[in-house]
C-alpha cells in the first residue's frame, strides 16, 4: 500500500514538472523579443532636448490596439538628440510581446522640448520648441514585421533633427514636426569612418581629427535635386557613423569649414548585417 501511494506522488510530481516546461515552452514559443533602438541624423543646433511619455506598438490597425512597451516607471524619458552621434544610441524599449504581426509603433511627446542654438552674431540661444497636438497624442510609424516566435527583433529609429525642427515664419518661435527613418537592424547595414584635416597645404603629413565635420550620403546614382539619404556630424575624435542603412550603394560628402569639401570617388556598398569600414578620409585645408 505504502509503494502504490509513493508511486502515485511520484506520478502526480512527474505531470506537473512535465505541465510546467510545457506552460514555459508555450510562453517561449508565443512570443518575441524586442528593442528599440533611437540614433540621430543631427542638425546645425548646440541641443534638441525632446521628452518621450511612452512608447507603445499595434499588432492592428485598430486604435484600440495600442499597449506600452515599457512600464510606467520607464518614462518620461528625457534625451538631448545631439549626443546621439558616431555609433551613440539610446535604448527605448527592451522587452518581450506576443509574436505576430507588429504593424505600427508610435513616441508619444510631451510639449516640454526646447532647442538650443547660436544666433547670426554667435549668441547662444534657448527656445521652447512647440510641438503640435498630433505629435503629443502620438508619432506613428509604420512597420509591417511578421515576429517569428522565439526570436529577437532590433529596430533603428533614426531622428532627422534637420528637417524635423521648422522655424515658424518671422516669429522667433520653432515647430517640432519630427521625421524619423525606422529600419529593422536584421535588414540593414552600417558605414563607419574617421575624418582627418592636414593644417597645411604642404608635402609635410600633419593631420589633425576633424570634429563637427557634416557627413552626407546619398543613393547612387544622385540625380538634380537628391537629398541625402541621412546626415550626421562627426565627434571630437573625427569618427562618424550611419546604422539601418538600407543594402545599396551610396555616395559620401563631407563639409568642414576652412577645408576642401569631399565628395566619394567610387559608390560605398551596405551589405546587410555588416559593418563597412572605409578607413580614413583627409580633407585639404582651403587656400
Amino acid at each position: 500500500m505504502k509503494n502504490f501511494f509513493y508511486g502515485i506522488i511520484t506520478l502526480l510530481m512527474v505531470f506537473t514538472f512535465q505541465s510546467c516546461n510545457n506552460d514555459n515552452s508555450d510562453a517561449i514559443d508565443k512570443t518575441a523579443r524586442i528593442k528599440l533602438k533611437l540614433v540621430d541624423a543631427p542638425g546645425d543646433y548646440l541641443e534638441v532636448n525632446v521628452e518621450i511619455m511612452d512608447v507603445q506598438y499595434n499588432s492592428s490597425e485598430d486604435e484600440a490596439g495600442w499597449r506600452s512597451l515599457g512600464k510606467e516607471s520607464d518614462y518620461p524619458i528625457n534625451v538631448d538628440l545631439t549626443e546621439l552621434t558616431a555609433g551613440n544610441s539610446l535604448i527605448l524599449a527592451d522587452t518581450i510581446i506576443p509574436s505576430g504581426m507588429m504593424n505600427q509603433i508610435r513616441l508619444v511627446l510631451s510639449d516640454n522640448n526646447n532647442l538650443v542654438y547660436e544666433d547670426e552674431e554667435g549668441i547662444e540661444q534657448e527656445t521652447h520648441l512647440d510641438t503640435p497636438s498630433a505629435q503629443q497624442s502620438g508619432l506613428k510609424l509604420k512597420l509591417n514585421e511578421e515576429l517569428e516566435p522565439g526570436y529577437s527583433y532590433t529596430f533603428i529609429l533614426d531622428w532627422d533633427v534637420q528637417k524635423s525642427i521648422v522655424k515658424a515664419g518671422n516669429s522667433g518661435k520653432y515647430n517640432l514636426k519630427p521625421v524619423i527613418r525606422v529600419n529593422a537592424e536584421v535588414n540593414s547595414g552600417s558605414i563607419m569612418g574617421k575624418v582627418e584635416g592636414d593644417l597645411t597645404n604642404d608635402e609635410v603629413d600633419n593631420p589633425i581629427a576633424l570634429g563637427n565635420a557634416k557627413v552626407e550620403i546619398y543613393k547612387t546614382p544622385i540625380l538634380e535635386g537628391d537629398e541625402s539619404i541621412a546626415s550626421t556630424y562627426t565627434n571630437e575624435n573625427g569618427e562618424f557613423k550611419f546604422v539601418g542603412l538600407n543594402a545599396v550603394n551610396y555616395i559620401l560628402e563631407i563639409k568642414a569649414e576652412g577645408y576642401t569639401e569631399y565628395e566619394s570617388e567610387t559608390s560605398i556598398l551596405v551589405t546587410v548585417g555588416e559593418l563597412n569600414d572605409i578607413g580614413t578620409i583627409k580633407l585639404t585645408k582651403q587656400e
